[in-house]
């Protein structure tokens, strides 16, 4: 029963107005509940261990760094901690340093408040969310990467299903095969393609689709 409590969100953001916003947003629905703020990278630190949230809403561009910093940072800390960057930047560097650090997600502050709360849940769910602009963004390379011809037919289906944010669990029920054995499948897609967590496998491969 201890399952069903709130998951924690803290919000990072250096306007207040802004994380008023996000915190009534956020509280309407059930399943989620703010337990801190913070307004630079700092303050972040100095609540991150007592606040002990399951996922940080992180913004880009904060007083005192860059919120890439803080990702690589909260995930040093504490690797469970679901890290979604929520900005207003969408520069190539940005992107690929916080995916890089570890982020679970990046979406743009234009989206609407329901899909905030969709991707906030889905992040929770271990699945990848990526903005669509952001995916324009990170699919710019010109040519064919050949690490990719590496990659077994099974395996680069695998690495489609993770780029559509699909669990373990649901990419072994749809390819019929055991969530061990789909996650033996990653850990090896990984290595080959030389990323280190799934995000940047996704992004990965959403550069090489790009150029098909």
């Amino acid at each position: 029963m201890v399952e069903n409590r709130k998951k924690k969100i803290m919000l990072v953001d250096d306007h207040k107005v802004v994380r008023l916003g996000l915190k009534g947003l956020i509280e309407k629905d059930e399943d989620l509940t703010v337990c801190a703020e913070a307004a630079s990278l700092k303050e972040l630190y100095d609540k991150l261990e007592e606040a002990a949230p399951d996922l940080v809403l992180l913004d880009m561009q904060l007083p005192d760094g860059d919120g890439s910093e803080g990702v690589r940072e909260i995930k040093r800390r504490d690797e469970s901690i679901n890290v979604l960057v929520l900005t207003a930047f969408a520069e190539d560097f940005m992107v690929q340093e916080s995916i890089n650090n570890g982020a679970d997600g990046y979406l743009l502050k234009n989206v609407d408040g329901k899909a905030i709360v969709q991707a906030i849940h889905n992040v929770l769910h271990g699945l990848t969310v990526m903005d669509q602009k952001v995916q324009v963004i990170m699919s710019k390379a010109s040519k064919e990467d050949p690490v990719i011809s590496q990659l077994s037919e099974r395996e680069q289906t695998v690495l489609a299903l993770v780029s559509q944010g699909k669990t373990n669990k649901e990419i072994g029920e749809k390819l019929f095969l055991a969530e061990k054995t789909v996650r033996n499948i990653i850990t090896k897609i990984m290595k080959k393609i030389e990323v280190t967590n799934r995000t940047e496998a996704a992004a990965f491969w959403l550069r090489h689709m790009s150029r098909k």
